[in-house]
């Protein structure tokens, strides 16, 4: 037990100890032949190190440095450039990446510079992996009634859902629109031109919670009206709901569909504030 505990500590203490005989001998190489730059050189860098192994023996917050002394630094090193090893010799082209794979970065970077990204002759992607999915064209042509791809949100008109109440305003969205985004978290210019595109291609506008601005209502594109736990366009002065204020924003043509929000799905902890 003595020799195993002798030859444990030894290992622990070896480049301490070799740091310290390193400069021990070049004290003496000094004082017995003179001045030289090499017995100079090494006699700092050993000494330094000797300095920083007595530091790591008194400290008491890293157990590491204290059981390895000088040595423990080289684990808290690798694990500083751990993500560049890991980036740029062990991570893999297609699989590893997150939250996205060194090809698909790869293809930004080419694009972004102008340069061609084609990669003939098949690909480097596993085709029979779980998940895997893929367009195939057609062998012969195929007709659809319209390029136009819509829904309708409330019932076909003519076509009453079973034992639901018949909406009296159905809408026949555009399966491309654009999502919730408040004037508040944007601009005027923004949102003009997001309502402009609306309005000239067909398809919604959401206001996000903010409301329906007047910049909303220039162009008049098709609004989804959000109301969420301020109820903007639709309180009291106290900040409570006013249903006489709802029903006068909800019966204006260009509200096509009311959102109810009920939670928060972006800006993780951050609350409602968008970064900077």
């Amino acid at each position: 037990m003595k020799l195993h505990s002798f030859f444990v500590n030894s290992v622990r203490y070896s480049t301490l100890a070799l740091c310290s005989l390193l400069a021990l001998a070049c004290t003496l190489w000094l004082a017995a032949f003179g001045f030289g730059w090499t017995p100079a050189v090494l006699l700092a860098v050993s000494s330094l190190l000797t300095l920083v192994g007595l530091r790591d023996l008194r400290q008491t917050r890293h157990a590491i440095l204290r059981n390895y002394p000088i040595l423990g630094h080289m684990r808290f090193w690798l694990e500083f450039i751990r993500p560049e090893i890991r980036q740029y010799f062990i991570e893999g082209d297609v699989e590893d990446g997150e939250p996205f794979t060194r090809a698909q970065r790869s293809v930004v970077y080419q694009r972004s510079k102008g340069e061609p990204d084609v990669r003939p002759f098949g690909t480097k992607l596993d085709v029979g992996a779980k998940g895997y999915e893929w367009i195939n064209h057609s062998m012969q042509t195929t007709k659809i009634d319209s390029h136009d791809f819509r829904i309708w949100i409330g019932g076909r008109p003519g076509e009453p859902l079973e034992g639901v109440a018949p909406c009296t305003q159905p809408y026949n969205a555009s399966v491309f629109n654009i999502s919730a985004m408040s004037f508040g978290a944007l601009s005027a210019n923004a949102i003009l031109a997001l309502n402009q595109g609306a309005k000239m291609d067909g398809f919604a506008h959401d206001t996000g919670e903010g409301g329906i601005s007047r910049y909303h209502r220039e162009h008049g594109g098709d609004l989804i009206w959000e109301i969420g736990s301020g109820y903007f366009g639709c309180r009291n002065d106290d900040g409570s709901f006013n249903p006489e204020r709802f029903a006068e924003q909800a019966r204006q043509p260009q509200v096509k569909m009311i959102e109810i929000k009920i939670s928060q799905g972006a800006k993780p902890g951050h609350g409602g504030m968008l970064p900077g």
